[in-house]
């Protein structure tokens, strides 16, 4: 009897096994089939959602640079546009200067002189010049035609540079120093021609080695019309 009854409970307990591995075949396995699944897609859903990341830093980047872009070439197109004014305000002076020229006469003029191989202003050439461009004060139409010249040392390439140099320089102390506008101011080096005096002595040599500044206006002339009106 007794032996029946561990057969049985034998029996029984690999039904139960049985029945338990058939359980976890038709509804775990399934289920962490499923899970494997989710996960697999959400591990693919953060691989994209990294990459999108990505493209719109990439993309924030060169949006940044390309309006670095446009404003740099903003700021050229505003300082070109603001040349091509001041440019054009400087033409227009030019052209009244020129529609008028027979009406300019020279109403002062002062000489500035300069060491050999010299284009250097000296505080008494400079005082000349103040005295000089104080007259302008109550001209309206004006300017000042500045020239330059040497001596005949030297060849006629470096005394012509030189006339130049020595012109720059007044008009850079004028414009510097005592407010003159450049647009109201005329240069030109004459190198070795014109010379005061065509001796070979230092006194001769030293008085072509100079700067001519005159001063035109055209104020007397426009007075005279309008009173012949």
């Amino acid at each position: 009897m007794r032996q029946h009854i561990l057969l049985l409970l034998s029996g029984a307990s690999l039904l139960s096994g049985c029945a338990t591995k058939n359980y976890v075949q038709e509804n775990v396995n399934p289920l962490k089939t499923k899970i494997d699944e989710v996960a697999q897609q959400v591990s693919q859903q953060g691989t994209e959602l990294q990459q999108t990341r990505q493209d719109v830093d990439k993309n924030a980047t060169a949006i940044s640079a390309t309006d670095e872009k446009a404003t740099a070439a903003d700021q050229r197109a505003t300082e070109a546009l603001n040349g091509m004014k001041q440019n054009q305000q400087e033409i227009n002076q030019l052209r009244k200067v020129v529609a008028n020229i027979d009406d300019f006469k020279v109403v002062d003029q002062t000489t500035v002189l300069f060491p050999i191989n010299s284009a250097r202003l000296h505080n008494e050439d400079k005082q000349h010049l103040d005295h000089l461009v104080s007259n302008t004060i109550s001209l309206k139409r004006y300017f000042l035609a500045i020239a330059g010249y040497t001596d005949q040392t030297g060849s006629a390439a470096y005394n012509l540079a030189l006339s130049k140099r020595r012109a720059d320089a007044v008009v850079l102390y004028l414009a510097g120093q005592r407010n003159v506008p450049f647009y109201q101011m005329r240069t030109i080096g004459f190198g070795e021609e014109q010379l005061v005096d065509d001796g070979t002595s230092p006194e001769a040599r030293a008085m072509s080695r100079r700067v001519e500044v005159r001063i035109y206006s055209a104020d007397d002339a426009k007075v005279a019309a309008a009173s012949s009106n």
